[in-house]
């Protein structure tokens, strides 16, 4: 879609032609059947487009990162790439202090949204077509006169008279591939930082993956990593009064997080496993906060290359996954297998790292008669392959360490 096929689609006609492909995704058409009922009254470009619309504000209810989805507009690219709601509500407290803000490379609006709600934005993006998509956004969420959309290529750019600044840089070549390096996002890192010196006030999103040794120093900026549902799926530099600690690891919904200063990789004890087996959450392993987490529980490691952590009792926390430990055996298949059978084992659910097996296989060859649901996870225990046989521990509602 091109914006001159946008701004059709925004017409009564591009209105009735899109509520028409809503009401055909709705009942699950075809692809092909829908865009030959939608060509007949209106042009292939509208078609498409008007499909597209109505495809994917379906995929963005369904996925949860919009409560508007509905009545938001996307393209494929950026539906994928924007900032769910509520890691951008989330974001967006921390920038409380200031306003007016600049979001740098905004997009469709994931994260402008949320910060407008307090602030006025400047929404600043080179790409017209994501700009006109901002403003219908903004206006589907009532932002409109608090959203100022401005095309500018930020490269080539001093930043505006704002309070603070927020970029999400791009982290895709042309045709579509991720990159990695800190140096190839557009605009590069090292661009992003030196607008500091205009504006000291600074968070840039970067990619969760991003390599340690491309890490800012310590003293320079707080590194976060945040999870949604158990899953690692941002990571966001704080410069300047936006810093708060060397790094982070906050989990949501719940807000939970944990932080810590100094070097990673401190010494850690380890040993077999005890009556607990606690499996930290991707945020506090990538944010390097797990030595933290097992002074906090009182727990060893396995191994001191795994980050699975082990106790003799069980301390609630929100930043691991707590496993009752049945049994624990070195690692062959007969021998697991009768172990199982004779702990009555029915569905095996297997979890694994530092394990080259395939789980989903072996969970099937796992699977027994039994009454009884229980976890089989793959790991190294002082170097060697191991099985631990183990049962979830709900969460009690005692109380959360660290929250």
């Amino acid at each position: 879609m091109d914006l001159e096929t946008f701004r059709t689609l925004l017409t009564t006609a591009g209105q009735q032609t899109l509520a028409e492909a809503e009401r055909l995704a709705a009942t699950e058409t075809a692809a092909l059947t829908a865009l030959t009922r939608l060509r007949r009254g209106a042009s292939p470009p509208l078609a498409a487009a008007a499909w597209e619309q109505a495809t994917l504000r379906r995929r963005a209810v369904a996925s949860g990162k919009f409560d508007r989805a509905a009545s938001m507009y996307f393209t494929r690219d950026a539906l994928e790439q924007a900032t769910g709601e509520a890691i951008a509500g989330y974001r967006a407290r921390r920038y409380a202090p200031f306003g007016p803000i600049a979001d740098l490379a905004c997009g469709i609006g994931g994260d402008a949204l949320a910060l407008a709600v307090a602030h006025p934005v400047l929404a600043i993006d080179r790409d017209p077509l994501r700009l006109a998509i901002l403003r219908e956004n903004a206006r589907a969420h009532g932002l409109d006169r608090r959203i100022a959309p401005i095309r500018a290529e930020l490269t080539r750019f001093a930043p505006p008279c704002a309070d603070a600044l927020f970029c999400d840089p791009g982290r895709r070549t042309a045709d579509g591939r991720r990159v990695f390096s800190t140096g190839t996002y557009q605009p590069p890192l090292g661009l992003i930082i030196g607008w500091r010196e205009v504006v000291p006030v600074l968070g840039v999103k970067v990619s969760p993956g991003i390599a340690r040794e491309e890490w800012p120093s310590t003293e320079e900026a707080e590194i976060e990593f945040i999870s949604e549902g158990g899953t690692l799926k941002e990571a966001v530099l704080w410069f300047g009064p936006l810093r708060g600690a060397a790094r982070r690891a906050t989990l949501l919904p719940s807000g939970a997080t944990l932080t810590g200063e100094g070097a990673i990789g401190g010494a850690i004890d380890v040993g077999p496993p005890g009556a607990t087996l606690y499996e930290p959450d991707p945020a506090v392993i990538r944010a390097g906060l797990v030595e933290g987490l097992a002074d906090r529980l009182g727990a060893t490691m396995l191994d001191p290359d795994i980050a699975y952590l082990t106790a003799d009792r069980p301390t609630e926390t929100p930043f691991a996954r707590a496993y009752r430990v049945e049994e624990s055996l070195p690692f062959g298949l007969k021998r697991l297998v009768a172990r199982l059978r004779a702990l009555d084992a029915g569905e095996v659910t297997v979890k694994k790292r530092g394990s080259p097996l395939d789980t989903d296989q072996l969970a099937r060859q796992l699977r027994g008669a039994g009454s009884r649901a229980l976890t089989v996870v793959l790991t190294h225990v002082l170097g060697r392959p191991f099985a631990i046989i183990c049962t979830p521990i709900p969460p009690s509602g005692l109380g959360l360490i660290g929250h």
